[in-house]
């Protein structure tokens, strides 16, 4: 097999196994991948405004004030106006999203930043590198992209 198709392969299965788990969490507990992204990182925070959080977790602005809308209907989420700076909004956790974040499950970014670790520099080195110019083949390198990996344990019976 020509290795430009072993590449192609191994792209759709990282695709298939990080799609199978973002449905898998939105079934189990009613959230997207950065619905729950946001979620944590307040939770580490306390409070953040929209710039802050986009910042954190590598998103647009827009697409974190879009996150945000649905996280308030779900009242998840709060949003107050700053009592130190009056132009400033910022998001806090409701006692409802936290309770919808304490047993979440982990995405696999824990257990890929453990072995990444362990890894020589050499071959982090080499693995960021080819990553990042397979994002830019595909014409990716400017795509909004949290630091998230979604995929973990998969349960073979979801969507198999």
């Amino acid at each position: 097999m020509d290795q430009h198709n072993e590449v192609l392969i191994a792209l759709r299965r990282l695709i298939r196994a990080t799609d199978l788990y973002s449905k898998h969490l939105s079934k189990t507990t009613g959230l997207t991948t950065p619905q729950l992204l946001i979620l944590q990182n307040l939770a580490e925070r306390g409070e953040a405004t929209v710039s802050e959080l986009a910042k954190a977790i590598n998103l647009s602005q827009a697409t974190v004030t879009t996150i945000l809308d649905r996280l308030v209907k779900k009242e998840f989420i709060v949003r107050e106006r700053s009592t130190e700076d009056r132009r400033k909004v910022i998001t806090r956790l409701t006692e409802q999203g936290k309770a919808a974040i304490k047993d979440t499950p982990t995405a696999l970014q824990e257990n890929f930043i453990h072995q990444f670790s362990e890894l020589e520099d050499w071959e982090q080195t080499m693995i960021l590198s080819s990553l990042q110019r397979l994002a830019t083949m595909m014409d990716a390198e400017n795509l909004d992209a949290a630091p998230i990996l979604d995929v973990g344990t998969l349960d073979r019976t979801l969507g198999s």
